[in-house]
């Protein structure tokens, strides 16, 4: 039986997904719910940061801390080239 502290959730998954990560499982001899644990764990850590930097960015935008969309587009045009623009700096 699980510890009290946690709760069972369910999702339908597409089969294809169900089998690589039995396929893990198998593999580095652990449960398909450790697997899983250690996705979700993952997945909702790269999203709390993409919300904080998210965040982050529009304090900046808000303070006028931002970089002229044609500079960008020019410096990113200039990559690849013999002669790339020097990154555009926050005005």
């Amino acid at each position: 039986m699980p510890p009290a502290d946690t709760k069972v959730l369910t999702a339908h998954v597409p089969l294809p997904l169900a089998e690589k990560v039995d396929q893990l499982a198998s593999r580095q001899e652990r449960s398909r719910g450790w697997i899983v644990k250690q996705a979700l764990s993952a997945w909702v850590d790269q999203e709390e940061e993409r919300s904080r930097l998210t965040q982050e960015a529009m304090v900046d935008v808000d303070a006028g801390r931002v970089i002229d969309h044609q500079a960008v587009q020019a410096w990113a045009d200039s990559l690849g080239t013999d002669n790339p623009l020097p990154a555009p700096l926050v005005r």
